[in-house]
């Protein structure tokens, strides 16, 4: 399988320049096409570790920016999406979740090519089907590959938003329960900073009450008549 890749490889390599691979990295969709690591640096699953070395080194220097200095901005964005896929092919649990992607992909076709056939002889029709063709079945099976791996793509981003979303509540109630214990303990304070001032205010209050009713009992007292008046 090795010598055929390779074969492929150099096959690419002839047909596309520099220009031509950034554009092809860069193409619309391109966020959607580059999440296949194999396709993005155009080398097969079963490419070697060595052959897969050589060939990010050869795509790598190809959309590099300096190799493309009227087009800088692009080819960094290029060399980015390039370095990202090798990086990945380069940890073994990575790299066996992108193979069992492409194989399911695979398995998907050959499924539905049963199918077809089957369904064909039982209408006692012709079994031939197109993907018979191995360039229209390479076809199909790239496809759904790049749909599996579009699926996988969506559930891991609406795992990260949920699990941020949990993040940010239960920070959220972190802090709600920080500042709860805080205003408890300002009130707490507060209560017992304010409770001697209470106690001295209605003494006080008290103490000014008696002292008003004694002035006021002295005021109803009658005024003494002198004797001399009553004649």
């Amino acid at each position: 399988p090795a010598a055929p890749a390779v074969k492929q490889i150099e096959k690419r390599d002839s047909v596309l320049t520099s220009k031509q691979q950034i554009d092809r990295l860069l193409r619309p969709g391109s966020s959607y096409f580059n999440l296949n690591p194999f396709e993005v640096l155009q080398i097969d699953p079963e490419a070697t570790d060595d052959e897969l070395k050589k060939r990010f080194r050869a795509l790598s220097i190809l959309v590099h920016p300096d190799k493309n200095q009227g087009d800088p901005e692009r080819a960094q964005k290029a060399f980015e999406v390039v370095d990202k896929a090798y990086k990945l092919l380069l940890e073994p649990e990575q790299k066996k979740r992108a193979v069992d992607v492409v194989q399911a992909g695979k398995e998907y076709v050959e499924h539905m090519v049963k199918q077809k056939k089957k369904q064909l002889k039982k209408d006692g029709k012709s079994q031939d089907v197109e993907e018979d063709d191995p360039e229209v079945f390479k076809q199909a099976v790239y496809k759904q590959t790049m749909k599996l791996f579009a699926e996988l793509e969506i559930k891991r981003k609406e795992r990260e938003a949920k699990e941020m979303h949990e993040r940010k509540r239960a920070r959220e109630e972190e802090i709600e329960a920080a500042e709860k214990a805080k205003r408890e303990r300002e009130w707490q304070k507060n209560f017992e900073e304010s409770r001697d001032g209470r106690v001295d205010s209605w003494r006080t209050f008290q103490s000014k009450g008696k002292t008003k009713e004694k002035k006021s009992r002295s005021f109803l007292k009658p005024p003494k008549v002198k004797m001399e008046q009553r004649e």
